[in-house]
This record gives C-alpha cells, structure tokens and sequence, in this order.
C-alpha cells in the first residue's frame, strides 16, 4: 500500500483543530494496566514495530490556506513523560496527534480527538501491549478484532473517509432545544477531576435484561434519572426542561467500513420534565425508543451528508482558513455544548487473546476536561468487569454520587475509586521534539487544498 504525502481531514474531524485553544483540546485517554512493571524501552520498541500497521497514525495535523489536512510524518514518535490528561503540542509531540506514556504497570495512551476515536485508539493501543507482552513475556497472540498483527499489510479501507464514502446525497440536521446544565464551580483551566466507578458486568447485564434493554441503554437512563434527580435539587426557577444525553454510535458496523479514523456519530436521548419526573422504568423506555429510532442508517446519513455538504459548500470554501477558524471556534464555544447535559460513551465488551488476557489487568477509557458542560463520562467492559470512568470540570460531585447511589439501590454494587484510575500518577513533563516531513513533499496546491 502506498501511502499519500498528504489527505484531507475527514469531515467530523474539522471541529476539533478549529475549536483547539491553549487551554482546550478534545483529548482523551486509554490506559491499560498489566500485571508487571513496563519497561519503556520495551515499549518503545513495540510502538515503532506496530506503527508500520496502522499508518494512519503517522499522519500530522497541519494548517492549509482554505481547511486543515493531514500530513505525512517521517520522524518516528518517542515515548512520553507520564502526566495529566490535558491539552498537549502537537509540533512539540513530534507532531504526532497521540502520546503515550508509562508507569509502573499502567500504559496510558492521550489522543488529540482529530486523529481518530475511540475504537480506532483503543486499536491501536491493545495491538501495541500485544507486541509489548510477546517481546517481554513472549505471549502467544491470536490476532483478533482489537488486536492487529504488526507484520501484516496495511489495508487501504483502514484509511478511508467513511463521511466522504457514506454521505448521502441529501441532508438535514436536527433542530434541538437548549438543554439543561448542571452548575457548580468550575475549577482552574489545568484541573480534570474524576471518578471510576468499577462494577461486575454480569449484574448490570443481568439488570438490563430485567428491564429488556441493552447495556448502554439501561446505563444511559440510570444516568438520565440520576441528573434528573439532580436538577430538582437544583436551585433557580427557569431551567430547561430538557435533560439530554449525547450518546456517540461506532458507524463501523452499522455501515460495514473498516476505517481506523474518525467514524462515529451521536445521538441525543432527552427527557422533558417539563410535565413531571421519569421513573427508570419509563426512562428505559423513552432511552429505548429513541436510541434505536435515531441510529437507523437513514437518519445517520441525512446527518452526515448535511455536514459534508456544508463543508463543501463552495461559498464557506473559499473563505480562507484564518477567517473560517475563529469563526466555527465562536459558535463552537456558544453552541457546541447547549444541546445536551451530559456525554456518555460505552466503547462496549473487549475480549482479548488468551495469551495476552492472562497479562492484562485492567482497562479504562476517560475523556478530557469538556468545553461547556460540567463533564462526561466514558465506559469499557473487560474481565467481568465495567469500568466507567466520569470526568468533570467543575469542584461539585453531586451527579456521580447520585448514579452510584442509585446503582446500589439496585442491587449492583461497585467500588469507587478518586481519582480514577486512568488518572494516577499526575506527575511528569511534556517531551518536545520536532516533527519532520518528507522534503520537497508539500508543494502550494496541498495548502491551497479545499
């Protein structure tokens, strides 16, 4: 396969250069703990080795005349010092849009959100500790759907637009009330506080069967009540009805690609308590309706093809990048988080090769400090075990206690953990190196791409 210098950025990605400021980046991370201390050359080694596999991970993010593209880099990535989760310099990454990082026997991987989501990361990261556990441990792998086999080609469909393969040819977005916001004080631009919530799989499983619902579902409505619960405690008279959960949808398998960069969507699950409070079983229900009617493919790709085609709508594509940028960075920071309360994203069940789940420990996924909202949370099950992992910018935990409280109510009990667990240490320093390109790659019309 060869590889082009350069590509455009696929179209859900625009936002997150557009919108990235000193103090703000969609930023997220992945850790996975073994059960020895990692050796970071070790791990160096293996990173280099399965970079090869995945080259959409060796791409920059770099600035045009009219929209952002990618880059091909040629330096290879080093290992970073272990710290918080935060916003971080991609030229001074080497210009890679991904950091990772160890300590003791946690690997922690923070991904610039531009670069892709959380299957392709999380794919990227497990192919990574497999390599590591066969260097170090020689550990057997059977290569499977999380985990790929570093020798192997690159397949083209893995760097593939799937917005620009899968738009339909005419598209609508939805047009959605404000939604309410929980309120608290909100703390210093570098602080993320957090929460890990560790539960048996196989109780909230069960649970959700009760209540003939999947997963993802039943936690989406626990949290619904739980905010709502919240926002009746909430002081002030004129507040939005509308409790909303912004739920991101893996387009992967709905749509058949098999891209490792960005291709996911969203949908909005939404309580109005403007006539009354839900109970869970009611919430299940509307949690249910809902979910399954907003993610039908032809409603994902109404949704999709009218992004696309507002990005190549001739008129917003002439107009110069310096000009676009502090523009869609405005109604991003007016609008990006009104339509919705709260995130929550469910990367779903990892099952790993034999030979690596006897080494692997543990696994969680935490997004980064959000923008407006108070927070958002993510959750991955592995080992019989239901990580979730909330994530919040303000000083108040009213939320997380409620949703825990109400879990117990329920039977299911769960071990919590401040901070969580993708989050320890917060010690370390950012490295700084250069990113290099090929010379003489980049002529005019790559900048002048739009």
């Amino acid at each position: 396969m060869t590889l082009p210098e350069w590509t455009r950025l696929e179209n859900s990605a625009i936002i997150y250069p557009s919108c990235r400021t000193r103090k703000y980046a969609a930023v997220y991370r992945m850790s996975v703990s073994l059960d020895r201390n990692v050796n970071p050359d070790t791990l160096n080694d293996a990173l280099n080795k399965v970079l090869r596999r995945f080259p959409s991970f060796r791409y920059s993010i770099r600035r045009g005349l009219f929209w952002w593209f990618l880059s091909k880099l040629e330096n290879s990535p080093e290992l970073a010092e272990p710290g918080p989760l935060k916003p971080f310099d991609v030229k001074k990454n080497g210009g890679y849009m991904f950091k990772l990082s160890c300590s003791g026997p946690r690997i922690d991987m923070d991904v610039f959100h531009a670069l892709t989501d959380g299957t392709g990361a999380m794919t990227f990261l497990l192919s990574i500790v497999a390599e590591y556990l066969k260097l170090v441990a020689s550990a057997k792998i059977e290569y499977s759907k999380w985990v790929f086999d570093p020798s192997g080609e690159p397949v083209e469909e893995e760097m593939e637009d799937g917005f620009d393969r899968f738009s339909g040819t005419s598209g609508a977005l939805d047009q959605e009330a404000p939604a309410w916001h929980i309120e608290g004080r909100v703390e210093r631009p570098e602080v993320l506080n957090s929460l890990g919530v560790s539960l048996q799989l196989d109780q909230a499983v069960e649970k959700a069967r009760e209540m003939d619902c999947t997963l993802t579902e039943f936690i989406t409505a626990l949290m619904l009540v739980s905010l709502q619960e919240v926002r009746a405690k909430a002081p002030g008279r004129k507040k939005s009805p509308f409790i909303r959960m912004e739920v991101p949808v893996n387009l992967r398998p709905i749509f058949g690609s098999a891209t490792l960069r960005n291709f996911s969507s969203y949908v909005y699950i939404t309580l109005d308590v403007a006539n009354g409070e839900y109970s869970l079983e009611d919430a299940v229900k509307e949690v249910k309706l809902q979910k399954r009617l907003y993610v039908q493919p032809a409603r994902l790709t109404r949704r999709i093809a009218a992004n696309v085609a507002l990005e190549d709508n001739l008129a917003i594509r002439c107009i110069p990048l310096f000009i676009k940028k502090p523009v869609i960075n405005i109604i991003n920071h007016l609008k990006g988080d009104k339509y919705a309360t709260y995130t929550f994203s469910n990367l779903g069940n990892i099952e790993l090769p034999e030979g690596m789940a006897e080494h692997v420990q543990d696994i969680h996924f935490i997004l980064g400090r959000t923008r407006k909202r108070s927070g958002s949370s993510a959750c991955v099950s592995y080992g019989g075990r239901l990580n979730i992992d909330f994530s919040r910018k303000i000083a108040e935990d009213d939320f997380e206690r409620v949703f825990v409280r109400k879990l117990r109510e329920l039977g299911i009990w769960s071990s919590v953990q401040v901070p969580s667990e993708p989050l320890r240490p917060v010690r370390g320093h950012d490295t700084s190196s250069r990113p290099v390109f090929r010379n003489g790659a980049l002529i005019p019309k790559f900048f002048l791409t739009f």
